[in-house]
């Protein structure tokens, strides 16, 4: 009788010790979830097909200038997007996330700048997806110079003035001028006159331009006889192009494809591809996406450095020689997390995933 009430004893001890044990398992649990709790997940992405001009100097979108601000003005991220995590845990609250090519502040030439800026609520335990559309946020100008305006004003001089500033245009000037949308007038400067030759309001997106033209005489009165004219027809507002569609990209590494790009262009043959090496060991169904790495034939590219889904990456066949020796992760695992610009063929499937094939030529960014 003693032994079985020593032994109901010890099962009592056994199951209050159970009892904690779980309890206090229960607790850690508790205080895992309460370490997201009132947190959201917030990813931004481009969304696809977003309008801008194809013949623009466009940076790729990996370049791009993101910031998040919280809901108290607090920054959350401030760098490049190729260098942006795919997702960021943060408090539940409103976000606002700017998105540019380049920042833009005084009139240049060759400098289009694309952006977007988007205001979203991330709710507690949920995930808020951002999808940017960039268009284009400044105006731009161009000048066609007649003849009989070098002739008629051989010491004048052409510039365009606006309120952040002004630009020089010579005779021999091609570029496009741009400008924050607003007042720009069109000035000609001559023997220490300045004076207005036309003021136009220019809105975001809008390219103009303008011939400038005068009398063929050489008396005086030529001087008072500039023509300016609008061409209308070269008002590039209500164009509509793709910042990701490949038309007439990828021939060269200075104009590559990106990732994405890349991804809707299957079946395109010797072109540029550029992205980030952001893994390797490919299998039909998986990627590794950290060090240390076995094989040498293959990497993977993906969109930004911090990219850990084969469904947003393109498999690389390192072919055999300098290329393999040069860009694989076992012997190079310092390249990983490195931009890199690949010529070859866009195939359909390569480890069960689109990738790069018969590489020719490669450069580090």
């Amino acid at each position: 009788m003693k032994n079985f009430v020593n032994g109901i004893a010890v099962l009592i001890k056994a199951v209050g010790l159970f009892a904690m044990l779980a309890e206090s398992t229960a607790s850690c649990g508790l205080l895992e979830e309460s370490g997201n709790e009132g947190k959201g997940e917030l990813r931004i992405s481009f969304a696809d097909g977003e309008p801008t001009r194809a013949s623009a100097e466009i940076p790729d979108t990996s370049d791009f200038l993101i910031t998040v601000t919280g809901p108290e003005g607090e920054v959350i991220y401030d760098g490049s997007y190729g260098a942006s995590p795919e997702s960021m845990m943060v408090t539940a609250g409103s976000y606002t996330v700017n998105v540019r090519s380049c920042d833009f502040t005084v009139p240049a030439f060759s400098k289009p700048q694309f952006g977007d800026e988007q205001c979203v609520v991330v709710p507690s335990g949920g995930v808020a997806d951002v999808k940017l559309t960039c268009r284009q946020l400044n105006s731009g100008v161009r000048l066609k110079i007649d003849r009989s305006f070098l002739s008629g004003c051989p010491q004048g001089s052409l510039f365009l003035k606006a309120s952040t500033g002004k630009l020089m245009y010579s005779y021999t000037e091609k570029r496009i001028a741009y400008f924050k949308p607003g007042n720009v007038s069109l000035m000609l400067s001559e023997s220490g006159t300045d004076r207005i030759l036309m003021t136009r309001t220019l809105q975001p997106q809008e390219i103009l331009t303008v011939s400038v033209s005068a009398a063929s005489s050489q008396s005086p009165a030529a001087k008072e006889s500039i023509t300016v004219a609008v061409d209308t027809a070269r008002n590039w507002t209500n164009d509509s192009y793709v910042i990701g569609g490949s038309s007439g990209k990828g021939n060269g590494s200075s104009d590559a494809l990106t990732v994405s790009q890349a991804l809707a262009s299957v079946g395109e043959e010797d072109v540029w591809v550029c992205g980030y090496v952001v893994g390797g060991d490919l299998s039909s169904s998986s990627a590794s996406f950290t060090a240390p790495f076995t094989s040498r034939t293959n990497i993977v590219l993906g969109p930004r450095s911090s990219t850990t889904s084969r469904t947003s990456c393109l498999s690389v066949q390192l072919p055999s020689g300098e290329i393999r020796d040069e860009l694989n992760l076992v012997d190079n695992p310092s390249l990983l997390g490195r931009k890199i610009s690949l010529r070859g063929d866009i195939v359909e499937a390569y480890y069960g995933m689109p990738g790069i094939k018969n590489i020719t030529e490669y450069e580090l960014n």
